[in-house]
């Protein structure tokens, strides 16, 4: 995958992009969107993935479960890496299912040794299963469960150790979790081996404000906010340029407005270019 940015790709932005090819460096899509046996969604990402690279991202195995993880599920995501090769696979630390329910949110897992060695197990089994490493993304957190008593890049960087993962570094989850339960968002960009790093996610966030509390939601709807942007510069300026994607999931604008995120995103990695750290 190129060190450039991308963008994460939607329906509403198909006739542009297909048509004018626009010059972004990748496209990621979420892979649950297109697990189906044909029609329209994949003939329109065939034709995407003929002009850019592609990532896969996953937001619905649940490797932060205490649950295995769904083989049908699993089976269904290799089917779509075969077809269409992608250049990266993602999923979350994050868990949206137990006892049968699912949830519609990406919550954080424990930071316990119990609740690392269950995501080790759930990636070695999702590798296993596509036949290739992935990458792991940083939770956003609201709240600080009772059980977790591991630093959270201590108990990220162990699980990508353990499984030969690789990590990708959400920066608008790193600025939300400092905001929400107080960890300190430039002491964890600097902690985080820049060798293990293979994506950077950027998105937008919306503040919840009810009876004095002020929580901030990973709701990407919205632009990169200047105190997102600060950290990216501070992350790359140490390890150098690494594919990075401007999510926008809700509220999807217009694409020259998505277009210029990806553009500024660009001409921060140009500027911030540096030899990668051995």
């Amino acid at each position: 995958m190129p060190a450039r940015a991308g963008v994460g790709f939607k329906g509403e932005h198909a006739e542009t992009v297909c048509g004018d090819r626009p010059d972004v460096g990748w496209f990621e899509v979420h892979a649950e969107n297109y697990m189906v046996d044909g029609g329209q969604r994949l003939a329109v990402l065939e034709e995407l993935r003929g002009s850019y690279p592609l990532s896969l991202h996953g937001v619905g195995l649940s490797l932060g479960g205490a649950e295995r993880l769904d083989p049908d599920h699993l089976r269904a995501f290799r089917e779509l890496a075969d077809r269409f090769d992608p250049a990266l696979i993602s999923e979350h630390i994050a868990w949206s299912a137990h006892g049968g329910v699912w949830f519609a949110d990406l919550l954080p897992p424990s930071l316990s040794r119990a609740g690392l060695d269950r995501l080790c197990d759930n990636i070695d089994e999702m590798q296993e299963a596509l036949g290739r490493p992935i990458l792991i993304e940083n939770p956003a957190n609201y709240l600080v469960l009772p059980d977790s008593d591991m630093n959270e890049v201590a108990f990220i960087v162990e699980t990508a150790r353990r499984t030969g993962c690789g990590l990708l570094v959400d920066v608008n989850n790193i600025y939300l979790s400092a905001e929400n339960v107080g960890i300190d968002a430039d002491a964890y960009i600097d902690a985080v081996p820049a060798g293990l790093i293979g994506e950077i996610h950027l998105a937008g966030f919306t503040i919840d404000e009810h009876a004095g509390e002020r929580l901030l939601i990973d709701s990407h709807g919205a632009a990169v906010d200047a105190a997102v942007w600060r950290l990216y510069d501070r992350l790359i300026a140490r390890v150098g340029p690494r594919p990075t994607l401007v999510e926008w999931d809700r509220d999807i604008p217009d694409w020259p407005v998505l277009y210029a995120e990806a553009v500024e995103a660009e001409s921060r990695l140009a500027r911030l270019a540096r030899p990668v750290p051995a």
